[in-house]
């Protein structure tokens, strides 16, 4: 007990500010802390490695504040009054507005819809973790918040709308992807350096700014875009980045959008996240890389966060023949496995494969196409067959019978959507 004792009074501090940060009423966070060194206390004699309390206990103690959101959650006990005292809806497309108007208007919605309202924009959980805090498959959550967001927007009396150049600097990507084509080339894979921030496609310097969109397969049809630029110099605890935003606008309702500010990193040999910014009133809460889980599991990577590789060539991780893929044994699964020939709506590129098997998703694979830039021509994703089956009760072969399929480990993923950047346009 004396080891737990000096334990714990090593590392509380770090439990307590994570529990704190997560679990913004005072009494509740109290409550949940008792919760947890009580677990952790009981539980201690099977703690095999002393070095590893602290992830240990952090462990606990994310158990028990997703606990505490499920019961909340279920009960539907929601904060609103709470909530109203700050001047704005956080990460919200509806940006200011009035306490009063936000009030009322939430007043008028439904308990489910003010329950993922909260969840989302006020705990700013992501939608996978909102679907384990209520218990529901993620696309119910997806469901659920995109009839929430347009039962706030018929109800509320104000509109945002994005300036007018913004929206025509959007429509230079088109509403539907054009015909492509993927021809496997007689070259040797060549190395290649890829700078830009993985999932986001913005290299993170300064003048840098993107456009990109999501296009549903086998429709083609553009579900979302992307508006996304670096706005100048950062700094997060003495290390040095650039702050961007991105900006995401459904295709088909182009007037409102949601805004988001992030820090990121760019060094000779990687690439990484540092922050993410969240607006508080009038103050920027910045989370960063030392905020443990809140943080790491959304955007950190690598050890000590030191995110992904730039510097790209071929390591034999991933072999590919025709639509078969083998690889091997390890957590991070991304490698170019061979020399592609794209062609884009007439346009020719020279490009290199890199495939990333489920480094980031389970049951999730995705084919980038680079070209010699370090640039993305084509983004695409393929589902495992069984990927979220308990939600859509189908395999994807069977919801998707026409679309592309691939054999990974000997299993089946098929193709469910493209990016595709302004960068190619």
């Amino acid at each position: 007990m004396d080891d737990f004792e000096t334990l714990l009074a090593a590392e509380g501090f770090a439990v307590e500010r994570f529990v704190k940060f997560k679990i913004q009423s005072r009494e509740d966070a109290e409550d949940v802390l008792q919760e947890v060194y009580l677990t952790a206390c009981q539980k201690f004699s099977q703690l095999r490695d002393r070095a590893s309390f602290k992830a240990w206990l952090l462990s606990i103690a994310r158990n028990k504040c997703n606990d505490y959101f499920r019961n909340k959650a279920t009960q539907l006990e929601i904060p609103i009054d709470e909530l109203m005292e700050k001047e704005l809806i956080s990460d919200s497309k509806y940006g200011i507005a009035e306490v009063s108007v936000v009030k009322e208007t939430l007043s008028l919605l439904g308990d489910k819809d003010k329950q993922i309202l909260y969840l989302y924009f006020w705990k700013e959980m992501p939608q996978a973790e909102i679907a384990k805090q209520l218990g529901i498959p993620v696309g119910t959550v997806k469901s659920r918040l995109y009839t929430a967001k347009k039962n706030f927007k018929n109800r509320y009396p104000y509109h945002t709308v994005a300036e007018k150049g913004e929206i025509e600097e959007m429509k230079k990507l088109p509403e539907f992807m054009p015909e492509y084509k993927i021809m496997e080339s007689s070259g040797q894979p060549f190395s290649v350096k890829w700078e830009e921030l993985m999932g986001w496609f913005l290299v993170p310097k300064l003048n840098e700014k993107i456009s990109w969109g999501i296009y549903d397969s086998p429709s083609g049809k553009c579900d979302c875009i992307y508006d996304m630029k670096v706005t100048g110099k950062a700094k997060i605890h003495g290390i040095e980045g650039v702050e961007l935003t991105a900006r995401e606008i459904p295709y088909s309702d182009k007037e409102h959008v949601t805004d988001r500010i992030f820090v990121a990193q760019l060094t000779d040999t990687h690439c990484r996240y540092l922050a993410t910014i969240r607006n508080d009133g009038d103050v920027k809460n910045y989370i960063t890389f030392l905020d443990g889980d809140e943080f790491m599991a959304n955007w950190g990577f690598g050890e000590n966060n030191c995110g992904n590789e730039t510097n790209l060539s071929v390591k034999r991780d991933i072999l590919r023949k025709g639509s078969v893929i083998t690889s091997r044994k390890k957590d991070f699964l991304l490698d170019i496995v061979g020399r592609y020939i794209v062609v884009i709506d007439g346009k020719s590129y020279d490009t290199v494969c890199v495939m990333d098997i489920e480094t980031y998703n389970s049951g999730v694979v995705s084919e980038q196409y680079l070209d010699r830039n370090g640039r993305t021509v084509l983004w695409r994703r393929f589902n495992r067959d069984d990927w979220a089956i308990d939600h859509y009760g189908k395999f994807w072969s069977e919801q998707l019978p026409e679309n592309e399929r691939i054999m990974v480990n000997g299993l089946t993923y098929v193709h469910w959507y493209d990016c595709m950047t302004d960068y190619i346009l």
